[in-house]
């Protein structure tokens, strides 16, 4: 009976010890097809009828058993089958998808979408964008019968407060739209992808290395991506102290 018992236990473990080392877990990001954006809500599924989905960072995770394949489904679209045994890094086994970028998330379309947001505030704001100072140019006009002075415009120099009001506002408007690109280039996507920042750190560090609009605006994507590395390499090392 004791002979019985212990063959038992050791048909058990061996079984158990059989599955561990047939298990496998996969796990990985989906972008789509210039991966750059991480897409969200991709089902992922394998042969023995385990699936997921990706998270909002379009990162995904699946236990599967070695003889097992998975693919990928976007919009009823699926790809083809990638059997686990031929994946060369199962923790990092990222995927591209061709998804037409009509019908991606709009919050990821960030280039069209910025572009296009920046074009209808500036027709929304028209009137203060295009507000300039009067001065002597404006107030004088000269034509076939002499100089001719505009007498809305000689009125509308009197208007201290008014003016003052039109230029904050302009003003106020121009630094928004700084702020809206300088987030639109120095983006969380972009960051975490050069960096592999954690949440925590991307969130103090985006706020500490904040870019200015000058530098954005005049650096190629080369050195602006070069300082983004660099100055994540500053935040690490002085956080070691």
């Amino acid at each position: 009976m004791r002979f019985l018992k212990s063959s038992i236990l050791f048909l058990f473990t061996l079984l158990i010890l059989n599955n561990a080392q047939g298990q496998y877990k996969v796990q990985g990001t989906v972008y789509d097809s210039s991966r750059t954006y991480p897409l969200s809500s991709v089902s992922v599924m394998s042969t023995n009828g385990k699936g997921t989905v990706t998270n909002a960072n379009g990162f995904y995770q699946l236990e599967i058993q070695e003889q097992d394949s998975i693919w990928f489904s976007y919009l009823n679209k699926p790809t083809i089958k990638f059997p686990v045994l031929k994946i060369t890094d199962h923790t990092q086994f990222d995927i591209a998808l061709q998804v037409p970028i009509q019908i991606l998330p709009e919050v990821l379309i960030r280039p069209r979408s910025y572009r296009l947001d920046s074009l209808q505030n500036r027709t929304d704001y028209a009137k203060v964008f295009d507000f300039r100072r009067p001065n002597l140019e404006t107030m004088t006009s000269i034509g076939a019968s002499g100089a001719a002075f505009d007498i809305q415009e000689i009125i509308r120099l009197f208007q201290f407060r008014k003016n003052r009001s039109m230029m904050s506002f302009q003003n106020r408007l121009l630094q928004q739209e700084k702020d809206k690109y300088i987030d639109y280039r120095f983006s969380k996507v972009l960051v975490r992808k050069l960096t592999e920042a954690s949440d925590e750190e991307l969130t103090t560090y985006m706020i500490l290395y904040r870019p200015t609009y000058e530098f954005i605006l005049y650096s190629s994507d080369y050195d602006f991506q070069h300082y983004i590395k660099e100055s994540f390499k500053k935040y690490k090392s002085s956080k070691q102290f």
